[in-house]
């Protein structure tokens, strides 16, 4: 799990100049890298950097498609309100999670190597591999998908495990145990905690 935060992190810096909806989603990747890693070389504040990806990154996530995708066939057993609860409570708790991780992500000694889309039509997959100072290398998978006018990231899988997934049986075990409301009432009490 910690590996696919920190990739997703490591997203999050990369997605920040995808600016261009008319671009394909592995070349708004490339071209980001050495952008963000300038502002990385320039700005070590964990604040800021937390700051640049809520302001420029987060927009470029399907946060909809992830929660649904990470709660399951028990998505449609939720009233509005509590799928709105979910996802505002899965969009903090990732948020949360990236503020956590950030000084264990993507340096700026690293360097991404970034592939061509795989896929056609609107849905694809950005294979990247971050090969990282002194430690081995990751592959990092994410699936995009067109939304309106612009490419957004509704899952991201590291070494094969993927992030939706993850929390999806995370989130079944949960609904099984307390119901909808019980998973919402964890995600809360989760962010609680590290917002603290």
């Amino acid at each position: 799990m910690k590996s696919c935060l920190r990739a997703l992190l490591a997203f999050m810096f990369l997605a920040g100049g995808m600016a261009f909806a008319q671009s394909s989603p592995d070349a708004l990747v490339k071209a980001t890298v050495d952008e963000v890693l300038a502002v990385m070389r320039q700005n070590k504040d964990p604040k800021t950097l937390v700051g640049l990806a809520e302001q420029k990154v987060l927009p470029h996530f399907d946060f909809s498609r992830m929660t649904q995708l990470a709660v399951g066939r028990q998505w449609k057993e939720a009233t509005a309100a509590q799928q709105k609860a979910l996802e505002d409570g899965f969009r903090t708790l990732l948020v949360n999670t990236y503020s956590a991780a950030i000084s264990n992500g993507v340096t700026p000694a690293d360097k991404i190597e970034v592939k061509p889309a795989q896929g056609s039509g609107d849905d694809v997959m950005v294979k990247t591999i971050v090969h990282r100072s002194g430690k081995a290398s990751v592959p990092v998978d994410y699936r995009l998908a067109k939304k309106g006018d612009a490419w957004k990231v509704y899952d991201v899988t590291v070494e094969s495990v993927s992030l939706v997934q993850t929390y999806r049986g995370t989130f079944s075990a949960e609904i099984s145990r307390s119901g909808i409301d019980g998973l919402i009432k964890v995600l809360e009490q989760k962010n609680a905690v590290k917002a603290s």
